[in-house]
C-alpha cells in the first residue's frame, strides 16, 4: 500500500520519523511531504504537493490549522483512509473527508503497524 505522510521530520525523536521507518520496515511504498527538504533512508521529503496516484492511506503529523492549506490536494488524491495521528484530530476535516467517500480514521500510524491493523 502507497502511503502519504504529511508532516515528516529527520528528527529521530519525531512520531512521522518513526512513522516512516516503521511503514518501510513493513515493506510500504512511502511518500513524504515536509516544511523542508530532508531524506530518511530512500524516502527523499517533497516540499510541494504533487499529485501521487494510487495512494491509499495519508498519515497526518500537522495539527488543523496547518491541515487547512492541504484539505483539497488530500482529497483530489482520493485516498481510502485519512489516518489523524494523536494531536492532529480535526473533525471539521473528517467531515469533509466522509463526503467525499473517504474514510476518516482517529488512531496512531505507529500502534497500527505493531498490532497489524495497518493493511485492514
Amino acid at each position: 500500500m502507497k502511503t502519504l505522510v504529511i508532516g515528516a521530520s529527520e528528527n529521530a525523536f519525531r512520531y512521522s520519523y518513526r512513522a516512516i521507518k516503521s511503514l518501510r520496515n513493513h515493506g510500504h511504498e512511502v511518500i513524504a511531504i515536509a516544511a523542508k527538504s530532508g531524506q530518511i533512508d530512500d524516502v527523499v521529503f517533497e516540499t510541494n504537493k504533487r499529485f501521487h496516484p494510487e495512494i491509499h492511506t495519508v498519515t497526518l503529523y500537522i495539527n488543523p490549522a496547518i491541515q487547512k492549506d492541504y484539505e483539497d490536494y488530500i482529497i483530489s488524491l482520493a485516498p481510502k483512509r485519512v489516518i489523524f495521528n494523536p494531536g492532529s484530530e480535526n473533525p471539521g476535516f473528517a467531515d469533509k473527508l466522509k463526503q467525499n467517500a473517504i474514510q476518516p480514521v482517529i488512531a496512531c500510524t505507529l500502534v497500527m503497524l505493531n498490532t497489524n491493523q495497518y493493511d485492514m
